[in-house]
């Protein structure tokens, strides 16, 4: 297995070098989901560590996605609002991350919520090295069809700041990862606020850190836009970001979901317009 370390201040920045870096210097990989004539995938296995993830510039122009999507997606991840579309008797989701860390199903045991746990437990001992959260169930996720990536979130308070390592079995470095990190960082956000100190710094690990075989193709124009375009040309303005962000308040608005789910969407869209 091949290794990569990056360090940089800013998020945008980190993704986009981890991601080359994955290019430049990744194994090739078969996967199970390559299809009949795919290359093999590029993958290594990664440390990104982002000293100041919540300084602007904070998003990449050129994550797949768009900015709306990027918000439904922090809002799945902290307020689990497509919690209600998992129903794998059904054919449809299976978990989400919310419910994993919020609503972990204990055998025996009934539901817990990892992420208050965790808030209280560095709240009374702040350097504490037990307070995380866990996503894998080895009982059933070894055997599903879409079984967890990210596994863990390990959390430690430092001179008045929360630092966050985010750890993932699989992490596909073009296509998600952006937004993996970002609605993470998000949420260490949250529970900073929780606990009463600052956010601090930010490490994201991934044992699988891969460019799919499937998609060289279209992954040249990133490759295009890395080597020309200036570093203040790739990230966007906070300004135009904060107004798709309402669009994608929107657009979850729009959609059918608990009243309670709503209720967290409106309070973020309020704080979003009065920024």
């Amino acid at each position: 297995m091949k290794t990569i370390h990056i360090v940089d201040d800013h998020l945008p920045f980190a993704w986009e070098r981890a991601v080359l870096a994955c290019w430049e210097q990744g194994e090739a990989f078969r996967t199970e989901y390559d299809r009949p004539g795919d290359p093999p995938s590029r993958d290594v296995t990664c440390m990104i560590h982002i000293r100041k993830p919540f300084n602007e510039p904070r998003i990449h122009r050129s994550f797949p996605g768009g900015l709306d999507d990027l918000e439904k997606y922090r809002s799945e991840v902290l307020y689990g609002v497509h919690d209600h579309w998992i129903d794998p008797a059904a054919g449809k989701w299976e978990y989400t991350y919310h419910q994993r860390l919020f609503e972990y199903q204990v055998p025996g045991a009934g539901l817990f919520d990892q992420i208050a746990a965790a808030v209280e437990k560095l709240k009374a001992v702040p350097h504490t090295r037990r307070a995380q959260a866990v996503t894998w169930q080895v009982w059933n996720d070894m055997n599903i069809s879409d079984p967890a990536c990210l596994q863990r979130l390990w959390f430690r308070v430092s001179e008045g700041r929360l630092h966050m390592n985010v750890h993932f079995r699989s992490n596909d470095a073009y296509k998600a990862a952006f937004m993996n990190m970002y609605a993470f960082a998000e949420l260490q956000q949250a529970m900073a606020d929780a606990i009463g100190v600052a956010p601090g710094e930010y490490i994201h690990i991934a044992d699988s850190f891969h460019i799919y075989g499937s998609y060289f193709t279209e992954f040249e124009g990133f490759l295009h836009m890395a080597k020309n375009r200036r570093p203040e040309e790739k990230v966007f303005d906070p300004g135009l970001a904060r107004e798709l962000f309402v669009e994608g308040c929107d657009q979850l608005l729009r959609e059918e979901m608990p009243e309670a789910k709503k209720q967290l969407v409106r309070q973020r869209r309020e704080k979003l317009v009065g920024e």
